[in-house]
């Protein structure tokens, strides 16, 4: 319940609040792109030095029989050191969404969760979480610019264990499982206007 009451808030304070129009942004991650997960982000100034932002991205794809479908949401309230839309900034966000991952041919263990195991099942679940970040972005002219970020937080998820990507008996069900890490990396192309 607290968790729909910010993003209800948070969602007030993008659509509703009085803008200027350099007080927007729309941004799409480069590094998710590259991953062929499509992503939209659009960041709203509301006050000097603070922004909002509110992230999504999809990824629905089964590629060469790997299935690695996912969507996710991110907000974030943002600080500025100097000016909102430019340079420093720290961050706090939070991460929500569902899964669904399998036949991937991963072989690494990173902070306690085992990647080797996509190789020969499948995991469906839910995803929910909070971060800190860290960012800079470059203005390149009045309206593009680029931005760099790197997060850590914690995401505590729930899923289900089948014996293949496609088939298969649910041999898990309901299994919870903690990460604390990196939640979010970006690199942003942005549209200010």
């Amino acid at each position: 319940m607290k968790f729909k009451l910010l993003l209800m808030t948070l969602m007030g304070l993008l659509f509703f609040a009085p803008l200027r129009a350099q007080d927007v942004a729309v941004k799409t991650n480069l590094l998710y792109d590259a991953l062929l997960t499509a992503d939209l982000g659009v960041e709203v100034g509301v006050a000097p030095q603070w922004t909002v932002e509110l992230t999504g991205n999809l990824n629905a794809w089964t590629i060469d029989d790997r299935r690695w479908k996912q969507w996710n949401f991110q907000p974030e309230a943002r600080y500025w050191f100097c000016q909102a839309f430019a340079g420093h900034f720290v961050g706090a966000h939070l991460i929500g969404g569902q899964y669904n991952f399998g036949h991937l041919g991963t072989d690494f263990k990173f902070l306690g969760t085992d990647f080797s195991k996509l190789k020969d099942y499948r995991f469906q679940g839910w995803m929910a979480g909070a971060g800190v970040a860290y960012g800079y972005t470059w203005l390149l002219n009045k309206r593009w610019s680029m931005e760099a970020e790197i997060g850590l937080g914690w995401i505590y998820t729930r899923y289900d264990q089948f014996e293949c990507r496609d088939c298969g008996q649910r041999i898990r069900r309901n299994v919870p499982h903690n990460y604390v890490g990196p939640t979010k990396a970006a690199l942003n192309l942005i549209y200010n206007f």
